[in-house]
């Protein structure tokens, strides 16, 4: 299986592209700070699997 391809890189990415169009949706309703905590914790999994 290729490093790229794995199931927790893409499972991560995916969940990271949800949290993004979440927190589009936050922003509407005027949720600023709620939505910018939310984009940092949800888009550092990523990096942080990808890092271990």
């Amino acid at each position: 299986m290729s490093l790229n391809n794995s199931p927790i890189r893409v499972k991560s990415f995916q969940f990271a592209c949800d949290i993004v169009h979440f927190t589009d949706k936050l922003k509407e309703n005027k949720d600023f700070e709620l939505a910018s905590q939310l984009i940092k914790s949800g888009t550092s999994i990523g990096a942080n699997t990808r890092e271990a």
